[in-house]
């Protein structure tokens, strides 16, 4: 791995050394398309719409109830609710390096001296333990989540410094998640508790505030959590040490496994130990586990987790649609891991796959008005579910709509702050030139090594269509350098194309096209990618959608919803054709050949016995249909459906 120099100090992820240089917020920026109208709304409607619940709800009033000294009798929420008042301030300190800074200010600083106010003078601030008629401190590090809420009591402290120009010093938050860092690590390092938290993310936060102030200690602490884990600290539950990954030492473990977000979260600051260290053996175990949890723990959405009682990985191949869980979280903790890897080794696999969840799980969470949620993200819904109520605080996954809020409502901060930070994803750099990897309209200026500056806008239709022009409006006379452009894994079996300033065209696979010249401003450099929509068929191990076919277009996984079909259907009557191509619809939809098909009407007083010999008398004559086929992420926007992603074929045994 090579050292990081001359980073942007508007990073939420900033490595020292790594194969690539992330550009941050203040390099890069979103200015129109797809993400641009998500991060609008993300600024608009949705960091309001967070505030305002946890106002109701009493999650920021916990704060306040401490330092008054109420608490025993006024505490509200799940023993991780501060977490999601954190979250929300990381959320509004990456919009306010974006530009809204003056508009959210009130509620950044009124929030933090809630947050400030509740801390103890040692440092320690949660507001579920430690305090009279309470379970005392670390009393329940499996479920207490007291490490897991200074995770992201810290992660806010390093956004409030960085979106504020850098220094640790600049901020209230930042110095209180500075008192907290050094809190544990006087109470955890060696000779003091040593265990783990039931729920990785104090690993990561740890790197990134070593990363902010240049503290060994923080970096020190995080390894200490990375090697103490999966040697039985925790007590073993219900789910057993597998659910929070302290069965097997993070070096030992061969695929992600047990809680879907736990396990992506601890390998997110396995990655960071072992970039800021230089351990390449345990940064080979991540990407062991990734590789497996991809090949064959995976929904075809990017999705994660196929068990709802415990929130889990499942094991190989069991990915039964109508069971995905696939949280939401989990689908922004996987971009966070891929992010880190793709930083680390350079392997454009990792951006190939967060495209894929951030636009099928992280996209498909909010509603179009960003005031509604999935937590769990399924991919068949076999009953259309009642509308939640607007002031109610819903189940995490029961309707086919998405809830204003959650008891457990880890997601919509988690899916606010990704999106505020969205931009610093784009691109990276490194000693030879400027790599793009997710395309949205951007502009991007950087200054490469030797101290060259390159600017370069992009244009682009995408997700819709596939041409992706990047234009340079700046470049160093005299001086080459390389513009790589990722070739998504989608485009296998079709072609992508390259055209470079002299109007050359190339064929170019699925990796990375890149050019290398002295660019000129004014240089046009385009990729045109396929994205006509085609059929997938699921590996056949994973017996839950055998003989099934789904569609993807683009990058975007498709899915049939039956407020699209005529006459009443559910989508359970819908059979498709894969002989014949499917073909692109008005408004963005798909139209696939297929045909309507409803079984036999049933006698509900009869209880017969629901199997027979096959007879195809019992089926009625089909009804030969175009099925038109919606983006998954903009299902359940017009009202209670039923959805289904893998379809099945005309074809009967």
């Amino acid at each position: 791995m090579s050292e990081n120099r001359e980073l942007s100090t508007v990073l939420p992820v900033a490595p020292t050394r790594g194969r690539l240089r992330p550009l941050g917020l203040d390099e890069v920026r979103i200015t129109g398309g797809f993400w641009a109208r998500r991060r609008e709304t993300n600024a608009t409607a949705t960091l309001a719409h967070c505030r305002d619940w946890m106002e109701r709800v009493g999650w920021t009033g916990n704060f306040r109830a401490v330092a008054e000294g109420r608490i025993q009798h006024d505490r509200h929420g799940r023993e991780f609710a501060d977490s999601e008042v954190y979250k929300l301030l990381e959320a509004m300190a990456w919009q306010a390096a974006c530009g809204t800074g003056a508009a959210l200010d009130p509620d950044i600083a009124a929030l933090t001296e809630a947050v400030a106010s509740a801390q103890e003078p040692d440092g320690y601030l949660n507001t579920a333990f430690g305090h009279p008629g309470q379970q005392p401190r670390y009393s329940d590090l499996e479920w207490g989540h007291e490490l897991y809420c200074y995770g992201f009591l810290i992660q806010a402290g390093v956004a409030q410094a960085r979106a504020r120009g850098g220094g640790e010093g600049k901020g209230e938050l930042t110095k209180v998640a500075l008192r907290a860092a050094d809190h544990i690590c006087a109470t955890f390092g060696r000779g003091g508790i040593e265990r783990v938290c039931g729920h990785a993310e104090i690993e990561m936060a740890l790197v990134e505030l070593a990363r902010l102030t240049g503290e060994q200690r923080y970096l020190d602490q995080a390894a200490l959590f990375i090697d103490r884990r999966g040697q039985g600290t925790l007590a073993d539950g219900e789910f057993g040490r597998v659910y929070h990954q302290d069965d097997v030492p993070v070096r030992d473990a061969m695929a992600l496994r047990g809680h879907a977000v736990r396990a992506l979260y601890l390998a997110s600051g396995a990655v960071d130990v072992a970039v800021e260290t230089g351990d390449e053996e345990l940064l080979a175990a991540v990407v062991r586990q990734w590789e497996a949890g991809v090949a064959r723990r995976t929904y075809l959405t990017g999705g994660m987790g196929s068990h709802h009682r415990d929130e889990a990985f499942g094991d190989d191949f069991v990915l039964p649609p109508d069971r995905a869980y696939s949280e939401t979280c989990a689908g922004v903790a996987s971009v966070q891991l891929g992010w880190r890897l793709l930083l680390a080794t350079g392997d454009p696999r990792y951006a190939d796959l967060a495209e894929r969840t951030l636009f099928n799980v992280v996209a498909t969470s909010p509603s179009e008005d960003g005031r509604s949620f999935f937590y769990a993200n399924t991919l068949h819904r076999r009953h259309r579910g009642a509308v939640p109520a607007a002031d109610e605080v819903s189940p995490r996954a029961q309707s086919s709509l998405r809830a204003p809020w959650f008891a457990v409502s880890c997601c919509p901060t988690n899916v606010a702050r990704t999106l505020a930070q969205l931009p610093a994803y784009l691109a990276t750099a490194d000693d030879q030139g400027v790599q793009l990897h997710q395309y949205a309209d951007a502009e991007i200026t950087t200054t490469l090594t030797g101290g060259h500056t390159v600017a370069l806008s992009v244009r682009t239709d995408y997700p819709s269509g596939g041409n992706v022009t990047v234009r340079i409006d700046s470049s160093p006379p005299a001086h080459p350098w390389t513009l790589s452009l990722r070739v998504p894994a989608w485009t296998e079996g079709a072609t992508a194309y390259l055209v470079d300033p002299d109007g050359t065209c190339r064929t170019v696979d699925p990796g990375t096209a890149e050019i290398t010249r002295m660019f000129v401003p004014g240089d046009e450099i385009r990729l045109e990618l396929p994205v006509a929509p085609r059929w997938i068929a699921p590996d056949p191990r994973i017996d839950a959608v055998r003989g099934t076919v789904a569609v993807q277009r683009g990058p975007l996984v498709y899915c049939a919803e039956s407020v699209d079909l005529p006459d009443g259907h559910e989508v359970d009557a819908v059979r498709v054709d894969p002989s014949v191509e499917p073909e692109d619809g008005p408004e963005g939809t798909v139209v696939a050949p297929g045909e309507l098909v409803e079984q036999a009407e049933v006698d509900p007083s009869q209880a017969a016995w629901p199997y027979r010999p096959l007879d195809r008398a019992t089926v009625s004559a089909a009804e030969r249909a175009g099925i038109v086929l919606v983006p998954y992420n903009s299902w359940a926007n017009r009202g209670p459906s039923t959805m289904r992603v893998w379809l099945p074929t005309t074809t009967e045994p």
